[in-house]
This record gives C-alpha cells, structure tokens and sequence, in this order.
C-alpha cells in the first residue's frame, strides 16, 4: 500500500510535468482514496476503463488520455458527467499524464514504441514547443516500404496505413505517437527516409510524397499502449503495489 501523496510525489519527480506546457491538468484529476494497494491503468480514461476499475476494485486509476482538456465543453454532463459519477462515488482516484508521458526517455510512449519496433534511437528534437517530442534515428535495419509494412503489422498486431515516399531502401526514421502527423515536415527537414505516428489527415499524404518521406499511420491508440505499461511496470517495482493494464481495442 502506498499512501496517495507519496505516489503522486514519485510520478512527478519522474514525469517532471511542470516543465511542460499541456492541453490538459497532469497528474490526480479526479480525487478518490487516500490509500492506493491497486492501480488499473489504461491508454484513455473510458466508461469501460473505470467500470473495469470498480469491478477489480481498483483504488486509482493511471492514463495518457485524461479529462478536462483546453478545447472541450467544460460543463459536467452526459458521457463526461457518467464517468466522473462513477470515479466519485466508488472513491477512485484519476491520474493522467499527457505530453509528459510522450517525451519522457524511459516510460515514455515514444521510447516505447521504439522498444516495440526496435528503433534506434539517435536523439530527440523540439516540435510545437515542446522538448524532446520528436525523436529520430534508425530502423532495426534497412527496409523496403512493404517489408517495412509486415515489421510493424507484426510488432503492433494492427495493420498501418503507409504512404510511400518514393524512397526504394529506407533505414532512418523519425516517430512522435498519436495525433503528431502534423510533425512529418519537422521529419522531412531531418532528411529522414519514414516518419512514424498514429493518426493521418489529408495533407499528411501530399507531404510525404512531395518530400519523399514515407509516412507510416500505426494508429493512434496502438502506438500510445507502451508509454503507461512501462510507467505501470516502475510504480510496481518501486512501491510493490498491484498494477495491471487493461487493453481496449480501438482501432483508431
């Protein structure tokens, strides 16, 4: 058991949230129980994420994708009023750590999606004003768009969307998980051959084929798993506390 205070302490001193400027609130969202034995993480804080919390009696629950961004209705009611009817009155604490999670260089999601597809890391490079979010470096080894193609179907067990560059052998790599497509002109001024996100969007298309960079859509939800299991992994360790993981498919 692990008292709430010292947990929370423990995650900022690692995930260092102050040092970034967000679109939501990091760290407890929702306040529940001051004692936490169980944490039941998750990639989005869903009605089925705290539903599965309750029903494993979860005291706290840990994501990327939390409540209460800049943009959204700030006012409590249908989906957002359900489920913090649910965290409140079973006494379940939200955490959620959003840019701090992508760019941290051991349980971040970008380290971990390296992890996950063997990419060597060379660096990091500063993208929309925050540090260290987009990083770069090389694939496993030199690929050609197809073999590329199964490499990540296998690793991820989702098949991506790829927009070839025109590039026939392709070997460095830049990568920034989830909603970062916007990211792929940062990667062309690297002079990489890929860049590697989740999502695509239109222009993502005539980007990668005018600057011949082969763009890889690995979904948005599947390249942001890795980031709170590897967090999940370091709480387990170091507090010796019940952490699970609880995958929601989506095929985003």
């Amino acid at each position: 058991m692990v008292q709430r205070e010292v947990l929370l302490n423990r995650l900022n001193e690692w995930l260092q949230p102050e040092l970034v400027r967000d679109y939501c609130p990091n760290g407890l969202q929702v306040e529940g129980r001051n004692e936490i034995k169980r944490i039941l993480c998750g990639v989005t804080a869903t009605q089925a994420l705290v539903d599965r919390a309750v029903e494993v009696n979860a005291d706290a629950v840990l994501v990327h994708h939390g409540y209460f961004w800049k943009s959204e209705n700030p006012s409590i009611v249908g989906m957002k009023k359900r489920r913090l009817a649910t965290l409140l009155a079973n006494d379940v604490n939200l955490i959620a750590y959003h840019l701090p999670l992508d760019i941290h260089p051991e349980f971040g999601n970008n380290a971990g999606l390296a992890k996950k597809l063997g990419l060597i890391v060379e660096g990091q490079h500063t993208a929309a004003g925050t540090p260290n979010l987009l990083w770069y470096g090389k694939l496993p080894n030199p690929m050609t768009v197809s073999q590329l193609n199964e490499h990540v179907s296998h690793c991820l067990s989702r098949a991506p969307l790829i927009v070839s560059g025109g590039r026939e052998n392709l070997e460095t790599v830049a990568w920034c998980t989830g909603g970062a497509q916007g990211f792929i002109d940062n990667a062309a001024d690297l002079g990489v051959d890929v860049y590697i996100s989740g999502e695509i969007s239109e222009q993502t298309t005539h980007s990668a084929r005018e600057q011949a960079v082969t763009y890889v859509a690995a979904g948005h939800h599947a390249t942001e798993r890795y980031g709170v299991q590897l967090l999940g992994e370091a709480i387990r360790e170091e507090f010796g506390i019940v952490v699970d993981y609880f995958e929601l498919s989506n095929p985003a």
